[in-house]
């Protein structure tokens, strides 16, 4: 079989196209009308193909950036494709599957945290709070983690909606993760009260930090 086209993967794509679907994702932001399971069965048959990620990323359409984001390879761009990337993933989903699928992936994700750190770009700032989370649960050596939930106390409350996400990932996480930081997770997590009225799912554990975190350690340690 050759290589898909861009015009044939744009081709596929058109044609997973459902108006009810596009209806229901554009309240939550995202502006493309495609199941997304279908979505992954076209990005099975292309297989990874970095060229074409690289074509469809460049169309700037939603549905053409999901599937460039399921069938690019992380390690083959560069710290400033990664930045650039980052600054235009302002619909959720496509923002989502970057920050999982891309920027996770990299071996430059520590350098992308480091480099995102304080960037005044709400979205940016996010991404490098989803790396810090990865790296306080797998690879914590060389973090200051009282700095971080200094840090947290100090700036989750008030800020934008995805670094305030990120923010309480990383505390639940911390939370989770270390023990002797627990106490004082709990604490920042009570008094802060981010996304304490947060609609939560019967059988799915609440994002409230004190929640999660004590959920997550009985069923670890049960």
């Amino acid at each position: 079989m050759h290589d898909m086209t861009l015009a044939e993967a744009l081709g596929e794509l058109a044609a997973l196209e459902d108006p009810k679907m596009r209806a229901a994702n554009e309240k939550r932001g995202d502006d493309h009308g495609i199941n997304l399971s279908r979505m992954r069965a076209v990005a099975k048959k292309i297989k990874t193909d970095q060229p074409l990620a690289q074509e469809l990323w460049s169309t700037g359409e939603t549905a053409a950036r999901l599937l460039a984001l399921l069938i690019c390879r992380p390690r083959d761009f560069t710290a400033d494709e990664l930045d650039a990337m980052l600054r235009e993933t302002r619909p959720p989903k496509v923002n989502d599957w970057f920050v999982n699928y891309v920027a996770k992936k990299t071996p430059l994700a520590e350098e992308m945290r480091l480099r995102w750190f304080d960037d005044p770009d709400p979205t940016v700032a996010a991404a490098s709070w989803s790396l810090t989370s990865v790296r306080v649960a797998k690879d914590p050596a060389g973090l200051d983690l009282p700095h971080l939930l200094d840090l947290i106390e100090r700036d989750m409350k008030d800020a934008a909606p995805r670094p305030q996400w990120s923010m309480n990932e990383t505390l639940a996480t911390i939370g989770i993760h270390h023990p002797s930081l627990r106490a004082r997770a709990l604490e920042i997590g009570e008094r802060l009260q981010v996304l304490a009225d947060y609609p939560t799912a019967p059988g799915c554990t609440s994002p409230f930090a004190p929640i999660w975190i004590t959920e997550i350690v009985r069923r670890r340690e049960g």
